[in-house]
Order: structure tokens, then sequence, then C-alpha cells
């Protein structure tokens, strides 16, 4: 599962939006819940951060909140590693006696955690909640299975272009305003500035990648009900990924160097000085600031083919859902509310830099922290999400696209061939899924 990086992060901390669960629970013979009491002790996880006090201090003032509005409830909260959440979540679903009411999970886990029978549906309380309605439409597909909703959005984290300003100066040149000016403006600056990598792109850098596919119409897979089959190898999507495998070689960022990097390696690249682009997240901006490039950079929104388009971005982020098998269903549903709501997202911004899911409150701390606005217009545009099931768990561990990608760069395979065969990968960890 994929949890978006922490802005309070350093460079080498950073985690990728979006990192996707090795392990997850089989299904159990009985999660369902024995009744549901209106008072007792609620127990939640969340994610420990690697500066946590701030977070502290927001989910305390949810939880007073919540006990003030429910006499007689009261609640442990308890921060977990995020090393060890596939098992601590994996013994939950296994052994629902101590299982929390309630925890926080990466957006991309949610199918495998429906699939596995741990995630209560909460569609009618979703649906009747006031808050809930200007949620983002990806962050709330991040929630969505089969049409029926299993947590709510806490935070949404995208990826836009980050640039040189001093470099751009230098050379005279302006942010480029659609894919084919992003990549000949790469090639031009490394080719002025050769000890500078144009744009830095990795070979292991998937959500780097994704938008490139989108942009150019192309899908990660079709689906059908709730079954899917892979689109990574159609017409489109090939078009995608000879755009972005066009910028490894030595006309902007060498194999050698650059196949293997994931987005963290890009982003550090660019944040030490070595990179005159980078593709980064709002996640990233505290690890660029504490560089060496710091007062010398800005963000846009990464182009799209149309001139003047953006190109579609993964939503990444982290949700909080109610487990079925919480004896205090109704109890936990009102401290997801509170701990997910709209004032608890503006107060996580303000301390953690979480980008906010309701478009409103997004929009209001745009206005309070201008190094948002990129990044809100790149979701205003239209964000993206990877298939809504169980196998992107399997997908993304097993490192299907990055490979496919290392495969074209490498020059052991051309892009057709590349995609065919990541295709039927694809396809069958599909099929294993159901």
């Amino acid at each position: 599962m994929k949890f978006s990086a922490r802005i309070a992060a350093p460079a080498a901390a950073l985690v990728l939006a979006g990192l996707t669960a090795t392990a997850c629970a089989p299904q159990t013979s009985d999660t369902g819940a024995k009744g549901d009491e209106k008072t007792g002790t609620l127990r939640v996880w969340l994610f420990q951060e690697v500066g946590n006090k701030p977070k502290e201090k927001v989910v305390d003032t949810a939880v007073a909140a919540f006990r003030k509005a429910h006499e007689g409830a009261k609640v442990e909260i308890e921060y977990i590693p995020v090393e060890t959440r596939a098992q601590r979540v994996k013994a939950a679903f296994n052994d629902p006696k101590s299982a929390p009411d309630l925890i926080e999970y990466g957006n991309t886990d949610t199918a495998g955690y429906v699939k596995d029978g741990g995630l209560a549906d909460i569609t009618s309380e979703f649906g009747a909640w006031a808050d809930a309605k200007d949620t983002d439409p990806a962050a709330k597909q991040s929630v969505t299975v089969g049409g029926k909703v299993y947590g709510a959005p806490l935070f949404v984290g995208v990826r836009a272009l980050y640039y040189r300003t001093d470099v751009f100066a230098d050379l005279g040149i302006e942010p480029p305003k659609s894919q084919a000016e992003l990549i000949s403006t790469a090639k031009k600056i490394h080719r002025k500035k050769p000890d500078l990598y144009g744009l830095a792109v990795g070979g292991a850098y998937t959500y780097g990648a994704m938008p490139f596919i989108w942009a150019n119409g192309g899908e990660l897979a079709d689906q059908d009900g709730s079954s899917y089959t892979s689109a990574i190898n159609s017409a489109k999507a090939r078009k995608g990924i000879e755009a972005y495998t066009s910028l490894f070689g030595a006309t902007n960022c060498p194999p050698a160097k650059c196949a293997a990097m994931g987005g963290n390696a890009t982003v550090t690249a660019f944040a030490s000085g070595k990179a005159a682009m980078a593709i980064g997240g709002d996640f990233s901006h505290a690890a660029v600031e504490a560089g060496s490039v710091k007062g010398k950079y800005a963000v846009v929104p990464l182009p799209g083919v149309a001139e003047g388009s953006i190109a579609p971005a993964f939503a990444g982020g982290n949700n909080i859902g109610v487990l079925k098998s919480s004896g205090h269903r109704t109890l936990a549903v009102e401290l997801m509310k509170e701990l997910t709501g709209k004032a608890s997202q503006a107060r996580m911004f303000d301390a953690m830099g979480f980008l906010p899911t309701y478009s409103d409150v997004r929009a209001a701390a745009a206005k309070r922290e201008p190094f948002v606005e990129p990044f809100v217009k790149t979701l205003g545009a239209g964000a993206k999400f990877v298939p809504a099931s169980p196998a992107w768990g399997q997908i993304d561990s097993s490192l299907i696209l990055p490979t496919m990608f290392q495969e074209i760069v490498s020059g052991r395979k051309d892009v057709a061939k590349a995609a065919d065969d990541a295709a039927k990968k694809m396809d069958a960890a599909f099929a294993d899924a159901g």
C-alpha cells in the first residue's frame, strides 16, 4: 500500500505517495461485529510520522471534541510504525477480538482490505455526511470498491513539476507548456549544461511515469464490472510509455544512473542541485527546501500533451476506515468523521502539510501557503487512481511496471514487447485476485 510522504520528513526519509502492502490478510471466517455498544473504549491505530508531535496535537483535539459529544465513550490512540503495518493489520483481520475499531491505511490498500473482509461498508453514513459532499472525486474513489464506501479520505498527495528558476533564467527559457516541450526542454538543458539532468527521471518511478501514460489517453487497466484487464499495452498507453522512456539516455538522464532511480532519488537529485527539473509531490516541498536549491526553484503543474493542459496525476494519500469487527460501529463512524472532517484536515495541513481532500478546505490552504497552488491546480484538472482491485498490491510489489520501464531503457526489449509482457503479468495478477 502506498502512503504519501510526510512534508515534515527530510529527503532521506521520504516515502512515495502510494506504498503498496506486500502482505494482506487472508479472508477470515468471522469478522462480523457482535453488537453496537454506545459506550466503552474505542481503539484506533494511526501511522507514526517522522515528526509525530504535531499530528498528535491535531488528533487529540479531534478526540476531545468526540468525547464531549459522546459521554461515556473513551478513545485509545496507538501510533504504529509504517514498516510493520502489514503484519499488524493482518493479525487484526485474523483476530477480531484484539483488533482496533479504526485504522489509518494507504489508499491503494482499500480493495485488498475489502476483499479480506476487514473494512466495514459505511456507504449510507458517508452519503449522509455533510462534509463528504465536498470530497475530491479522486479521494472518494480511493475509499470506494464496487460502488460502496469503506472509509473516509484523510489526506491526498499529488505530483507536479519542480524546476530551477536560476537555470531557466540563465538559458532564457520558460517552463514547458506541453509534454513535447517538456522533453525538448530537458534535452536542451542537458546539452547546454551537461553536468545537470535536464529532467530527473527514474526507471523505478512508477508514479512519475503514470502521468505520461494518462496524458496520452492510455490507462493502466480496463474495468468490466468488478473485473480488470491490463491496458498497459494499448496503443495510447504505449505512446505514453515511449514519451517517458525517451527521457532516458545520453541526451538527458543516462540509464546507467537513472534506470534504477525511484521517486525519492529523483527528488533528491533535484534538491541537491544535480537536476534542472524533477517530478515531485506536495510532500516533497520540505525536502527540496532543505536542499541546495532553496530559493532557486518554482513549481508548475506537469504539462499534458496539448499546450496549456495539465497531465493527470496519481492521487496518493491515506484513509481512515472502521473495521467490520468493531463492536462500536456507530461510535467508530462518528470518530472517523471527527478525525477526517474539514476542521481536522485544516488543522492537519497547518500542522503537517498534509493536503486536504475537501476542495474548499484545500482552496483555503492554498491561500495561506502559496506553494500548494500548483498541486491544487493539478487536482482540479483531474487526478487519477490505480485500479480498485486487490491485485494492485501484487502488481506494485512485484515491480511489474518498473521492470517494463527498465527493460525498455536498457535496450533489452522494445516498447511493444515490454508492454505486452507487463500486460500478461498484470492479467495474471487480476485473475488471481478474482
